[in-house]
């Protein structure tokens, strides 16, 4: 079969190639991928990759072989799920309980766009707890994780606050639910009781500053890849305010995460009270180009791979 795999010294360091077929343990089912979302963190793990290495987590498609141990739906299902990797390929395999069943209506192009970006938005959310009324300020609240995450606080009824890094990434926000749209993240002002924080370096550290006495700040991200350095006493001086770190796929290998979360996500996608932008798609003979377009922050929303000749 093919996949995409790492080739250092290649025009974005990934190329099409003949791969062995997936070898599924017994709790696995065999996936027929017909689309593929991006993530930023296997898109910049790509340019130091060794070579062959096989990048891709967000997969939608078909059951093709269903799982030995009879854990899984049937073979022909449409399913969207989570891989640990090698995903950008005809076919991979998953665990059974890292997929869920999709609907017709819902699109594999859609659905791709879930396991990652959806599951972080609530898992972070989460931690929160209830956000009636609580000020939420989500960072990178324009990629995939904020967009799902504005849509998911406004819908716990929480006063949102999107960060964004220009005027045109903040389209289309306010429509998803945020309350306000600012360009930064300043360290003086309103206390805010839950901050999803994906950029790192001085945003994490206003972050700490802005936190209430009993807030949360979530950390699960570092798109500027910049060290963060802050007074402690500006942040343990506020009460008793909380930092978590979240690593989405640490929940999903321990268990914490799997099909029942992302199955939830998928009925709130597909009756329309949650939507997803795919602000590109892709063949994946145009894998490179579209690497490249995430890691310049000029994709709104998702890309998307579709994979394989159709």
């Amino acid at each position: 079969m093919r996949a995409l795999v790492a080739a250092p010294g290649t025009p974005g360091a990934i190329e099409l190639r003949d791969v062995d077929e997936p070898e599924p343990a017994p709790s696995e089912v065999v996936v027929s991928v017909r689309a593929s979302s991006l993530n930023r963190g296997e898109c910049t793990a790509l340019r130091t990759a060794a070579e062959g290495w096989r990048p891709g987590w967000d997969v939608a498609g078909v059951i093709a072989v269903p799982a030995a141990d009879g854990s899984s739906p049937p073979a022909g299902t449409r399913v969207v799920a989570w891989s640990n990797g090698a995903g950008w390929a005809e076919r991979v395999a998953v665990r059974s309980d890292h997929l869920a069943s999709i609907p017709d209506e819902l699109s594999f192009e859609v659905a791709s766009t879930l396991p990652v970006a959806g599951l972080t938005a609530a898992g972070a959310l989460a931690f929160g707890g209830a956000l009636e009324g609580r000020r939420v300020l989500i960072t990178g609240a324009a990629g995939g994780v904020g967009r799902f995450a504005v849509q998911l606080a406004h819908a716990s009824g929480a006063d949102v606050t999107a960060v964004v890094g220009s005027p045109e990434r903040g389209e289309g926000l306010a429509e998803l639910g945020a309350d306000h749209v600012v360009l930064a993240l300043e360290p003086e002002g309103e206390p805010l009781d839950l901050i999803l924080e994906s950029v790192g370096g001085a945003s994490l550290a206003a972050a700490l500053t802005r936190v209430s006495a009993d807030g949360v700040v979530v950390s699960f991200g570092n798109s500027s890849n910049e060290t963060t350095t802050f007074d402690a006493r500006g942040f343990y001086r506020r009460g008793a305010p909380t930092m978590r770190g979240y690593f989405v796929t640490h929940e999903l290998l321990e268990g914490r995460l799997g099909t029942a979360q992302l199955a939830e996500l998928v009925d709130v996608l597909a009756s329309g009270r949650l939507r997803t932008e795919v602000g590109l798609r892709a063949p994946w003979t145009e894998a490179a180009t579209a690497v490249e377009a995430l890691l310049e922050r000029r994709v709104r929303g998702k890309a998307v791979l579709v994979i394989g000749d159709a």
